[in-house]
């Protein structure tokens, strides 16, 4: 019979969510902790890979937005700021028919040919959050309401079902409240004016590193906690009576960060709640790398056409220093292997925003908290955080435990 390891703190996964918390259990002075990870590695899908001799993030496009000073501030104690470049982000969209507009598209508009120009114009008029009609539930209807038809037909709705490759009638529209109204008067000015109005778009702002991928941040960062690290050790059965996992570790609070779908045994779950967990659902996403030349200044490039398997493209030597090549994003469902080249796959990339997500979560989350375990990050609250997020959450979260 196997020794049971106990610990104040057992944290599940050693991705960003985790290792912020863990480090920051250890800057409150607190040693019983021990974190467990699937992989031999710390990093989750913020990982980096040493490609054709330069780094690629096998995770997707993963940067720090600049937004959250104290979020940078902390991370930079594990990689200072000596270490990192600043970009002013540059990101696309390809087009249907085949131009090239800066992203977001609604700001943009002014970029296209006069006639194309007018048609968004009209199609922005009628939209229904603009002539005051009711709001729709429907994640299509709403689409339409909000962004208009053009938009709608030319943009969003072949983006999200590559992205997502799911049928978008299952889609709530929550995710979608923080979309700005397009207004019809910044789309006139831009147009007249030919420059962007409205708000700017997230990661405005960004930090990559100058030497390495993304990964390296993280691998810093579980380098100070090595010791309390368990690699290899995929969270396979959890006991919430007991606080148990594996029949080999025990905390007396858990944090998890892993998927709960993807525990094969989750023991004291009521039926209601592995109810609410099977109705979770997410996509994969493979990276794949293309060792071609790169012809833009951009950092990244969306792309809805439906002919191609990809729906973006990272234009890795545009702020990675000393690399080439670039790397596709592809929903798992639409990928096809190509032998020659570097390909990673990642089951669990993005949490979908189906409907009735938001309840299901809230009780699955209310329920692990009143046996002591706590969700945290994409995953663990299953929410589509970027990193920063995730960061200040982990940070937040240990702050609510010292009280």
């Amino acid at each position: 019979m196997q020794s049971m390891t106990n610990v104040d703190y057992l944290i599940l996964g050693a991705g960003p969510a985790g290792l912020t918390a863990a480090n920051c259990l250890l800057d409150a002075g607190i040693d019983s902790f021990l974190v467990l990870e699937a992989e031999s590695e710390a990093g989750g899908l913020c990982r980096s890979k040493l490609v054709d001799g330069a780094p690629l993030d096998i995770g997707g496009g993963h940067i720090l937005d600049v937004r959250r000073p104290n979020v940078t501030e902390y991370l930079f104690r594990f990689m200072p700021v000596e270490e990192w470049n600043h970009y002013n982000r540059i990101s696309t969209i390809r087009t249907v028919d085949g131009g090239e507009i800066d992203y977001p598209y609604e700001a943009n508009i002014w970029q296209m040919q006069i006639p194309e120009q007018v048609e968004h114009i009209l199609s922005i008029a009628d939209a229904g959050c603009n002539k005051g009609e009711a709001r729709p539930e429907q994640f299509d209807e709403w689409i339409v309401w909000k962004l208009g038809k053009k938009i709608a037909e030319d943009y969003m709705f072949p983006y999200n079902r590559k992205i997502w490759s799911i049928d978008l009638k299952e889609l709530g529209t929550y995710w979608m409240e923080k979309l700005p109204d397009v207004s019809l008067r910044d789309t006139l000015y831009s147009c007249l004016e030919k420059k962007a109005h409205g708000a700017l778009p997230g990661h405005a702002e960004f930090y990559y590193p100058k030497k390495y991928g993304f990964g390296e941040l993280w691998l810093r960062m579980a380098e100070r906690i090595k010791e309390h690290i368990v690699y290899e050790e995929k969270v396979t059965r959890l006991d919430a009576g007991d606080r148990t996992v594996n029949g080999r570790y025990r905390g007396e609070r858990i944090i998890s960060t892993v998927p709960w779908d993807s525990i094969r045994e989750l023991t004291g779950a009521p039926a209601e709640i592995q109810t609410d967990i099977a109705s979770l659902k997410h996509s994969a996403v493979v990276i794949e790398y293309r060792n071609e030349e790169t012809r833009t200044d951009a950092h990244w490039t969306y792309y809805p056409d439906e002919t191609l398997s990809y729906h973006r493209i990272l234009w890795r030597s545009n702020f990675c220093e000393g690399s080439r090549g670039y790397w596709t994003e592809t929903n798992a469902a639409r990928f096809t292997k190509k032998e020659e080249r570097f390909s990673y796959h990642n089951e669990y990339a993005y949490p979908l925003n189906t409907t009735g997500k938001p309840e299901a979560v809230k009780r699955i989350l209310k329920w692990a908290m009143g046996h002591g375990i706590t969700g945290l990050g994409r995953f663990g609250e299953w929410e589509h955080l970027n990193t920063d997020v995730t960061v200040e959450r982990a940070m937040n979260l240990i702050r609510t435990f010292r009280k």
